[in-house]
């Protein structure tokens, strides 16, 4: 399987965990879970999202990829501690959300330079 092509199947997978997450929190939370399970869910989607945009990015730029992988992996990072606080009282858990929150920074800023650094063709 190509690197981007599991990149796709990752995101893919993070963006259905992230819609349970989200309807679990809307449907079936108390109000302080559902506050933490609504953010961890609404930053995984979004950054599934941008994996998938990397995935299929025109330039096929090995950065961008990085990025999709940082993008992905920090979502899902992010989502997964702020469920272990919420779900678990793992309070613990809280000192790793900032990791998955680097990790969509990082994503951010390589897709950024990606983007600067390709070379466009004269109109």
């Amino acid at each position: 399987m190509t690197t981007t092509r599991s990149l796709v199947v990752f995101a893919a997978l993070n963006g259905a965990l992230a819609v349970a997450l989200g309807a679990f929190a809307a449907h079936g939370a108390g109000p302080q879970v559902k506050q933490l399970l609504t953010t961890g869910a609404h930053y995984q989607l979004v950054h599934a999202v941008l994996a998938l945009v990397c995935a299929v990015w025109p330039a096929r730029d090995r950065l961008v990829v990085i990025a999709g992988w940082l993008a992905a992996a920090g979502g899902l990072i992010f989502a997964l501690a702020l469920s272990a606080v919420a779900l678990m009282s793992l309070s613990a858990m809280g000192a790793v959300a900032p990791i998955g929150g680097l990790l969509m920074i990082a994503a951010w800023l390589l897709i950024g330079y990606a983007a600067l650094r390709t070379q466009t063709p004269p109109a």
